[in-house]
């Protein structure tokens, strides 16, 4: 079994990425993708966020909400989730056991690990009849494994640069392998875009005869940073569509770029309304309040002060620097950065040196990782900072738990491999009762 998210270059080919070939995997399992509602979402950054936040305002709608992300942090199973919870690890065996003989028939055009995982999760989602699933996008949009759906809406939401390799060195044309999962007829909503990644979303949409909204412009949608004594630092939206007015929502994931994403979840919901849905705002607005996502801002350890986030891309990495200085007070900070060698990595580098006070490169585990090293090097080249290099994450944390006092900060990032690693190695340090500190 092929497993894309483990190689250093894969190639973007009909034989590895084949919708021919995930529609006869599924054919052989009965077409599971074909008995539930779901909600399509690809983009560049904020789809797990925006997912996260639809599926928890659904489930509070008191519906059966399944939930497929990737990747996972700690355990494959966090992809496929019903209400909040994963799927079981015997109902995963079960299920595998049922995958196992079609995979076998399908002979030398054998499926790929994230086909599997689609093929598991459409499947799961069909045997506990969700009332809707909100599926996220791999990568890319048009070859990816779940493009054989045909939801009830699909939703875009912000287009930057990652995946170049096999999406294209261009927001346009970046933008264009996004939109491969319009439908002809089906609603499409896309968050705010560069002007050229929108024109490529319109140019498709009108194309494939899809009707395509943007918040922002076609819905009204606003917010505003603000800090209150009972919440702190935090973001508010409005939205406000014919069926829908919500009005000064607090959102509850820190950072300006998750206003934008929750703008989106909200515009999704309101499109459900039109299809019919029966969705209660206030219902809408307490399961909004609910919704969380690992390893998004997420502080792992009080003292010294740890936080995880998997940004990935330049784009994140930015938008991780600025929600970190405003929403949280510290006074120095140490960025532990990791990441794969075929991201963007100046883009990435030249984002971090806005926030960070001390930078040490690290391998932490991640796939076909960027040498640390040659990290150091281009970042004290590209922005005449010091850096340090750390073999492994445990030295890394060592150096920067040394490094900083009871106000500063330790912010882990670049990867969700090394964030995942992190939390793994905090859990097991803090149930053996060895801090260092």
């Amino acid at each position: 079994m092929v497993n894309h998210e483990k190689m250093a270059r894969v190639g973007y080919t009909p034989r590895n990425f084949n919708l021919a070939r995930m529609t006869r995997l599924l054919s052989g399992l009965g077409n599971p993708h074909r008995e539930f509602k779901s909600i399509h979402i690809a983009g560049t950054k904020g789809k797990g966020s925006t997912a996260a936040m639809l599926s928890a305002m659904l489930a509070n709608c008191g519906l059966k909400v399944g939930l497929y992300t990737s990747p996972h942090l700690l355990d494959v199973r966090e992809r496929i989730q019903k209400n909040g919870e994963m799927i079981s690890e015997s109902e995963m065996t079960h299920l595998m056991g049922r995958i196992a003989p079609v995979v076998r028939r399908l002979g030398k055009d054998e499926p790929t690990y994230f086909e599997i995982l689609t093929a598991l999760a459409f499947l799961y989602y069909a045997e506990q009849k969700v009332d809707i699933a909100v599926v996220e996008t791999g990568m890319g949009g048009r070859l990816d494994s779940t493009n054989v759906l045909r939801p009830e809406v699909c939703a875009i939401t912000s287009i930057s640069f990652d995946h170049m390799v096999q999406l294209g060195l261009t927001l346009d044309k970046i933008a264009e392998e996004k939109a491969g999962i319009f439908k002809p007829g089906i609603p499409a909503i896309s968050a705010p875009q560069a002007p050229e990644a929108k024109a490529a979303l319109q140019r498709v949409a009108t194309r494939v005869k899809c009707p395509l909204l943007f918040t922002g412009k076609d819905i009204e949608f606003s917010y505003r940073f603000e800090s209150t004594r009972p919440i702190g630092p935090h973001t508010r939206v409005s939205l406000i569509t014919p069926n829908s007015r919500f009005e000064h929502l607090p959102v509850p994931m820190l950072g300006e770029h998750q206003a934008i994403n929750c703008g989106l979840a909200l515009s999704i919901l309101a499109t459900l309304k039109d299809r019919g849905f029966k969705l209660d705002d206030q219902s809408v607005i307490e399961g909004l309040a609910k919704a969380k996502l690992p390893g998004r801002m997420e502080t792992i350890q009080e003292n010294p002060r740890i936080m995880v986030d998997g940004a990935h891309n330049a784009a994140s990495v930015e938008a991780l620097m600025r929600a970190i200085g405003q929403n949280i007070p510290y006074d120095s900070m140490v960025v532990i950065f990791g990441c794969r060698s075929d991201k963007d990595i100046s883009g990435m580098l030249n984002h971090i040196q806005l926030g960070a006070d001390k930078v040490i490169f690290t391998e932490g585990g991640i796939p076909r990782p960027a040498d640390p090293a040659e990290l150091a090097a281009e970042y004290v080249e590209r922005c005449g900072k010091m850096a340090q290099v750390a073999h492994t994450l445990e030295e890394a944390l060592e150096i920067a738990e040394r490094a900083v006092t009871r106000e500063d900060i330790i912010c882990i990032t670049g990867s969700f491999h090394l964030v995942g690693h992190a939390k793994r190695l905090i859990a097991s340090r803090t149930a053996a009762g060895s801090l260092s500190y």
